[in-house]
């Protein structure tokens, strides 16, 4: 095959019992140790990843933010700076809730019709303002990731959008710019992942198990630029099972591939496979068994000159490998219920292994969200059933706590306060500056239906996390944005001001930067959060070391979080990697 083109960058309710998010272990079981009527009725600390927090019964609150967001967000990110969620669906609806601003209207593929309805907006998560944007080649089930500049880099789709790359700046009134032709494949269930040097790949997609690098802007790639990757056929079940699959950047420069129920490491510079994992048993874990997955958090040490920094994956959820055969397929339909475990494992380590641990109810359908403090809310979802048209039942409308302990001592799950709207296939999520979570999506029709077992969904929530109890308020610092650096480059030495509101502990002390991801399908792109080491803390004046390289954290914006006794900051703050 030949040589690869890489992008080149252009210019609430409170609860009455104590919530358990604590680091008490047990023999038996140290990831799991009490059941989930025992989670709410014990106490213990709020702390994020390595820190030990303040107290709290508080089990998160719901408010609805916006009634009608026109469409319904298939697809989510988080613009960085300007604050907007980017939300969209597929222009194969021909139909939405938003109606464009006027004409011309679109063209409907081979077809005489016309199409007259938004796909895209912006959100502004503030204000709650929406702004449509036009789009033409259909978005439906495709990837994306955030470029070093802040511009999404959209991938795939369907029909005439499955070979798109899109791009849409995050400059004042921006439109989306669209490069039909630009794939070697068609990339349909795709997942896009960014390496160290800011360059793009994508993998899969329906009816290709390959891969290729994204072309430079307005460049196409050709069918000698994409690579036969032997992992997806063998993956794939009769039903798939193995599309979107879970794709981390690991701290070594490897990429952690998940399908189904196998993983590998893959070197993307000589395209060798590295490593292959044990098998994750109890059923498939992509799409349409649809688990949800995250990078747990990467802890940084002051002054850190460790040659690996460890790194790990969560996997939860998702059901039997017949699950879609016979929820789609059967008739009657049939739903079988969900998995109740995740799995985590340090990537970084040859002799790798899963550790299994149980959830407090079946999951599949659902969102992993990686919070400022390091610790993972597992939200949205079905507890049976599969991904598909009408094809999952009960919805799991309570949030999931899982508190992360990077030692693998003492995680714990803990049940946290239900929405009323039921988030099912197609849902998604974004973390906020203020560190609430903004909940959107759901449409299980092949449409948009309001007269349905579950009608499509375009209300937007934000769910406010245990760490927002009003009784903690006092612990959020305020970040100076004037007096602190906000574009730092590999291995530098930079600072943050906080406005200090009495005597600051500094043991209590965390800084995390966080990289939105592109959301679709329960898969979270690029999610990353890493913890950076403080050098110095002196009159609300912290020093830290930005990561070392670009393997830790790729180049490109980051919300950065300072987090005190386990509660975030008023407000993050944006700052830029820069190689």
């Amino acid at each position: 095959m030949m040589g690869f083109k890489g992008w080149q960058f252009g210019g609430g309710i409170q609860g009455s019992a104590p919530l358990v998010v604590g680091d008490a272990g047990s023999a038996a079981n140290a990831d799991y140790d009490i059941s989930a009527s025992e989670a709410n009725a014990a106490g213990a600390d709020i702390g994020g990843a390595n820190l030990v927090g303040a107290q709290t019964t508080f089990k998160g609150s719901w408010e609805l933010f916006v009634e009608n967001a026109g469409v319904s967000a298939m697809h989510l990110v988080l613009l960085p700076k300007i604050d907007q969620a980017l939300m969209f669906d597929a222009t194969i609806w021909k139909i939405s809730r938003l109606r464009l601003p006027g004409p011309p209207c679109q063209k409907v593929e081979g077809t005489n019709e016309e199409d007259c309805w938004c796909h895209s907006v912006l959100l502004d998560v503030e204000t709650g303002n929406i702004r449509p944007l036009r789009i033409e080649h259909d978005t439906w089930c495709s990837s994306g990731a955030l470029d070093m500049n802040g511009r999404l880099i959209s991938t795939g789709g369907y029909n005439n959008g499955s070979d798109t790359v899109r791009i849409l700046d995050i400059a004042p009134d921006s439109e989306w710019l669209e490069y039909p032709g630009a794939l070697g494949n068609g990339r349909w269930y795709a997942t896009q992942v960014t390496l160290g040097d800011g360059r793009f790949m994508v993998f899969g997609g329906r009816g290709f198990p390959t891969y290729e690098f994204v072309p430079p802007q307005g460049q196409k790639n050709t069918r000698n630029e994409v690579f036969n990757f032997k992992f997806l056929v063998e993956t794939h079940d009769p039903v798939e099972n193995n599309l979107y699959p879970f794709v981390y950047l690991s701290t070594d420069g490897n990429l952690f591939i998940f399908a189904n129920n196998r993983s590998i490491l893959l070197n993307p510079n000589n395209h060798q496979v590295v490593y292959e994992f044990p098998v994750l048993p109890n059923g498939a874990r992509n799409y349409p068994a649809s688990g949800s997955s995250c990078l747990l958090p990467i802890i940084l040490n002051p002054n850190e000159n460790r040659r690996v920094i460890p790194a790990q994956v969560l996997v939860c959820g998702g059901t039997s490998h017949d699950a879609f055969a016979k929820a789609d397929l059967q008739r009657p339909k049939v739903f079988l219920p969900g998995n109740t475990d995740c799995a985590r494992m340090d990537i970084t380590k040859r002799n790798g292994k899963w550790k299994i641990i149980n959830m407090p109810s079946p999951r599949l359908l659902g969102d992993a969200v990686v919070l400022p403090t390091g610790d993972v809310l597992l939200v949205n979802g079905a507890q049976s059933g599969s991904a598909g048209w009408d094809d999952a039942r009960e919805p799991n409308l309570n949030p999931v706590l899982y508190k992360f302990k990077s030692d693998g001592t003492g995680s714990k799950f803990t049940v946290l306060n239900p929405s009323n709207i039921p988030r099912m296939y197609h849902s998604s999520f974004a973390v906020l500056p203020d560190s609430k979570i903004m909940i959107a999506g759901s449409n299980t029709n092949p449409g948009y239906m309001d007269k349905a077992l579950f009608p499509t969904e375009t209300r937007v929530e934000k769910f406010s996390p245990h760490y927002l109890d009003p009784n903690l308020a006092h612990f959020r610092q305020e970040i100076v944005v004037e007096q602190s650096d906000n574009q730092v480059k590999y291995g530098q030495k930079f600072t943050v001001q906080i406005g200090e509101g009495g005597a600051i502990d500094q043991t209590k002390l965390q800084v995390t930067i966080y990289s939105p991801p592109f959301t679709t399908h329960g898969i979270s792109m690029n999610q990353r959060l890493v913890q950076l080491g403080i050098q110095e803390f002196n009159n609300g004046r912290i020093v830290l070391q930005a990561p070392m390289n670009g393997n830790i954290a790729p180049p490109g914006y980051y919300m950065l979080f300072v987090n005190y006794n386990g509660v975030p900051c008023h407000r993050s703050m944006w700052i830029q990697i820069l190689p």
